[in-house]
């Protein structure tokens, strides 16, 4: 007994291992898929329009983590259900705009502040000199750009909750509840953005 709690607290000690890697690596593929929603449910219409369904329902299986030769002809999804699939995300798609614009600007108002701002600084946060300007932008956007993956990783669950209509899964009405109130929620966001420019 006392040799598995002498393991189970060493395991414990060792938070970064193959399984730490493997959860970040979902995490960041989780939050590129979100982040390429817009482009890809785009493509998926054009694909449709192209008479190219089944590239576009591939492309689908793939990023759900489904094999598309595995998948019988029964639970393929129609060309409607995957028209209807790529327009639902497109608000989806239109909602992680905001997480990529605050990363982007992380990177462009917090990472390289220095190279874009040519000052002077004596009004900056942090000001008057450069450095203190740029360590002080950098901190300040870093929390905010943690909540942007947060969002952009919610996104992406949300997405895979809806996702499951077009494999044949049944939806409810939680995730469409939750896609109208985030939508609802990111209108007044862009909306009070733009009246405080």
């Amino acid at each position: 007994m006392s040799f598995l709690v002498s393991r189970r607290t060493r395991n414990e000690q060792q938070p970064s291992g193959p399984g730490s890697r493997v959860v970040l690596a979902r995490a960041a593929s989780r939050i590129g898929y979100t982040a390429a929603l817009l482009p890809a449910s785009v493509a998926t219409l054009g694909a449709v329009a192209a008479g190219r369904a089944d590239r576009a329902r591939a492309w689908w299986a793939r990023a759900a983590g489904q094999q598309p030769a595995a998948l019988s002809s029964a639970r393929q999804p129609g060309t409607w259900r995957l028209l209807a699939h790529a327009l639902l995300c497109v608000p989806l798609g239109l909602l992680a705009l905001i997480p990529v614009g605050i990363e982007v600007l992380f990177v462009l108002r917090g990472v390289f502040y220095g190279l874009v701002d040519q000052g002077p600084y004596d009004h900056s946060w942090g000001g008057p000199s450069l450095a203190g300007a740029w360590i002080v932008h950098f901190l300040v956007a870093l929390p905010f750009a943690a909540a942007a993956l947060g969002a952009l990783w919610l996104l992406g669950g949300l997405h895979a909750r809806l996702a499951g209509g077009m494999w044949g899964r049944r939806v409810g009405w939680g995730p469409v509840l939750a896609l109208l109130l985030s939508s609802a929620a990111g209108i007044v966001l862009v909306i009070a953005w733009i009246h405080q420019l």
